[in-house]
């Protein structure tokens, strides 16, 4: 903790957009009004306009095109619209890190929340915090590049193997890319459970009293990782995964094999 203290120290933090502000607050409330949710988007034109796109893309097979923000929160869902509101306030806050590929770097984010939510969906968990989650958990890493970009390269060193990046952060600095991101999800006044689930992510194991959710998004890294940058079968796929892991998840390793789903369903970058 006390390295990860010294990390932070002297070094400019992005700034969240008054639209992402806002939505921050409201992820606390169960039971958050439409017009509140709906206000926030609408003040930022840009970011209606992606949300409208994004509604009318594919990715939703929406019965008929959309043509406003209302229209997409009926037609998606007001929390759902929320969740692809605050992403896309997160990703535009960061600037270009040298040695790291943006698109490569947002695509695997993406992977990461799509894989994120499906573990969620089958677990019975909050799908949207999950994916958010999912999405935020390798931010850790821009902010470290953008205090030591020197340390990029070898954390971005090929080849890459699952978990290898959070092996080589802890070695290189005493502190992981998750423990980055939690570090900013707190200082940015997201939800505790978002805070706690992204510092346990890399290392869900090793923390008690368990995190379900950084159990979720540590599987969900891996899985996003294999797909990418190793793709195998869903059998090897599932059995290169921690073992332990999926026990304390409850999770059936026969059972992903038979439905895990193809990496390109999470691959969409439109958010960035």
């Amino acid at each position: 903790m006390a390295q990860l203290n010294t990390f932070f120290q002297d070094i400019k933090l992005p700034t969240v957009p008054e639209v992402g502000q806002s939505l921050i607050h409201t992820l606390n409330d169960e039971d958050v009004p439409f017009e509140r949710v709906r206000g926030a988007i609408s003040k930022d034109p840009a970011l209606t306009a992606k949300l409208v796109r994004l509604a009318n893309s594919a990715r939703f097979a929406l019965p008929r095109s959309v043509g406003s923000l209302d229209e997409a929160i009926t037609m998606v869902g007001l929390n759902q619209v929320r969740t692809l509101a605050l992403a896309a306030c997160v990703s535009e806050t960061f600037p270009v890190i040298p040695g790291m590929n943006p698109r490569e770097y947002w695509t695997e984010s993406m992977a990461c929340a799509g894989y994120s939510q499906w573990l969620a969906r089958t677990l019975g968990c909050d799908v949207q915090i999950a994916w958010l989650t999912g999405f935020m958990a390798r931010l850790g890493e821009l902010i470290i590049g953008q205090k030591d970009p020197a340390h990029i390269t070898e954390i971005e060193r090929l080849p890459h193997h699952p978990g290898g990046r959070w092996e080589r952060e802890s070695q290189i600095l005493g502190f992981t890319e998750g423990e980055v991101s939690s570090e900013l999800a707190r200082r940015w006044n997201f939800p505790p459970e978002i805070v706690r689930a992204l510092a346990t992510s890399c290392d869900p194991m090793a923390t008690k009293p368990f995190c379900r959710l950084g159990a979720i998004v540590h599987i969900a890294t891996l899985l996003a990782e294999i797909g990418i940058e190793e793709p195998k079968s869903p059998e090897e796929t599932i059995d290169a995964l921690p073992q332990d892991v999926l026990a304390a998840l409850q999770l059936d390793a026969d059972w992903l094999k038979t439905h895990l789903p193809e990496v390109t369903q999470f691959t969409d970058t439109t958010l960035h």
